[in-house]
């Protein structure tokens, strides 16, 4: 070797080796352990099969197709570019849209199960993306946090434990494991840890902006809105003083929600459990679709290396279900492999090292790609709450629907619910919900008006949207009546609300009226 060989080879190992006990300094703080990264697997899948299967399978008619509530023409109208690159838009037939949700259906087993599982996160994400693309009226905060976690996921081993993709360690192994942190720390770690505890922290500035949370009332104002409110929800809203202490309590939490990644051992553990109570209460008492959901799957990844060692110890036959031994070398805080270059017989190097900086190529690319799309992801959620301002020409579109703010810094301050009106041809009028006398009155129970979280959702999201946007709905609910109907409107109904209740009369807007 030439005497600069030695140097750069010199140069490497210093480097190697700095980079190696910075990822030793921070693998308790961004570091994730393996067991997490399968429990993380296991849940994120069982979240994508319960989105495709159990909302989207139900309602793939009426919200994916051309005879729906929302045709291509309107999406290719309304949002061109989603309509391009929807890969779900290029066909407006159920069996096609079925289809689709099958093979998305397969690739989240493959993930569950640990099954090509890098294959199956890029097939899920793919999928995913293109299908929320399809109707965008049917989507919450919670499924783009899905969309983002699904994307960050790649840069994690998802398959390094708990999976098929996964191999026994000696017993020798395994009880060195027992004496080491088994944590590691990588870029992709530390972006994936720093998104979630992202959104809770411009949660909590927003809470800090709205004078709605300061004055305590935030909660109650919200469980006002009866369409969101279901299960335990009804009860919980009769107590004002529940509500009052759940606002600080959710409020001092998000304040807290740095100690994730700065607190170690039993302060992390308590900090993660109280997030995952909260995120249960939200899904015992209102209609999220799967953000409660996603969120806890993301907060697996933050449980110490204590917590999945006693897991392991009341349930053995996980115990050793692990990455061969040199699987779990390559876990490097760069990603790539602890291996140096392959030799000959001769001890010569071998055409490895071009294929090696080719590897360090990508991976470096591949990191940038990373930092970048953390940075980008962290302006949009400020540029949400009003920290920082947007472009004059991206500030249009109604970017507080799609942030992370939920319910802050502005609490909505309106219960809404759709009237459908259909005209017999007596000339007499019907509600086409339930057959029933048309009435604009508040409803005991507004959640019931819409026939599952997929109808809130687009309900939700279409209230400001035009007549051109609502006539496809109007034409559908004139297909699926069992009734002879020579006409349609649809009116939006909106009843004023603070934390004590109803303030008002409900205001009744009509929005378009269809021929049948």
């Amino acid at each position: 070797m030439t005497r600069s060989g030695r140097h750069l080879s010199n140069a490497r190992s210093r480097y190697a080796a700095v980079r190696e006990s910075l990822g030793e300094r921070a693998a308790p703080f961004l570091g994730i352990d393996p067991r997490a990264l399968g429990a993380f697997r296991i849940a994120l899948a069982l979240v994508l099969l319960w989105d495709l299967l159990v909302y989207r399978l139900p309602g793939v008619s009426a919200f994916y197709t051309d005879g729906g509530v929302l045709p291509r023409s309107t999406l290719a109208e309304a949002f061109p570019l989603l309509e391009a690159v929807s890969i779900h838009a290029l066909s407006g037939s159920a069996w096609a849209q079925t289809g689709l949700l099958a093979l998305a259906a397969c690739a989240a087993v493959c993930l569950l199960v640990g099954y090509r599982t890098r294959l199956a996160t890029v097939v899920s994400l793919i999928l995913l993306a293109s299908l929320y693309a399809r109707n965008p009226y049917v989507i919450n905060g919670g499924n783009t946090v899905l969309v983002v976690v699904l994307f960050v996921s790649l840069s994690l081993p998802l398959d390094a434990r708990w999976s098929l993709g996964a191999g026994r360690r000696s017993g020798e192994t395994d009880r060195a494991d027992d004496d080491a942190d088994p944590r590691r720390c990588s870029v992709g770690t530390a972006v994936t840890l720093l998104t979630l505890v992202s959104i809770y922290t411009v949660n909590a500035v927003a809470k800090y902006r709205s004078d709605a949370w300061m004055s305590g009332g935030a909660v109650a104002q919200i469980f006002q809105l009866s369409e969101f409110v279901v299960r335990f929800g009804p009860f919980v809203a009769e107590h004002a003083a529940i509500l009052e202490t759940v606002n600080w309590l959710w409020t001092a939490l998000l304040s807290a929600s740095v100690l994730l990644v700065v607190a170690t051992g039993r302060l992390r553990t308590g900090v993660v459990l109280a997030f995952v109570s909260a995120h249960l209460g939200m899904a015992a008492t209102m209609r999220l679709g799967v953000f409660p959901f996603v969120m806890i799957s993301i907060l697996l990844l933050f449980l110490p290396p204590g917590v999945w060692t006693l897991f392991e110890s009341v349930t053995p036959t996980l115990r050793g279900s692990s990455r061969p031994a040199e699987a779990d070398s390559a876990y490097r805080g760069d990603g790539g492999s602890a291996a140096g270059p392959e030799r000959r017989g001769d001890g010569s190097a071998t055409d490895a090292a071009p294929r090696s900086r080719g590897r360090r190529a990508i991976r470096g690319g591949s990191t940038l790609l990373l930092v970048g799309f953390f940075v980008a992801l962290v302006w949009w959620q400020a540029a949400g709450v009003g920290l920082v301002d947007l472009p004059a020409s991206e500030s249009d579109g109604g970017l507080s629907e799609v942030s992370w703010s939920f319910f802050a810094p502005n609490t909505p301050d309106g219960s809404n619910w759709y009237v459908v009106r259909g005209t017999l041809e007596s000339g007499d009028a019907i509600d086409l919900r339930d057959g029933g006398a048309v009435t604009y009155d508040r409803p005991p129970d507004a959640a019931e008006t819409y026939p599952s979280t997929l109808w809130h959702q687009f309900g939700f999201r279409m209230k400001s949207a035009g007549a051109d946007r609502y006539r496809p709905l109007a034409a559908y609910a004139c297909e699926q009546s069992d009734r002879n109907v020579t006409a349609v409107t649809v009116f939006h109904v909106e009843q004023p609300v603070d934390p004590d209740g109803p303030v008002g009369d409900p205001v009744t807007e009509e929005k378009v009226r269809v021929a049948c």
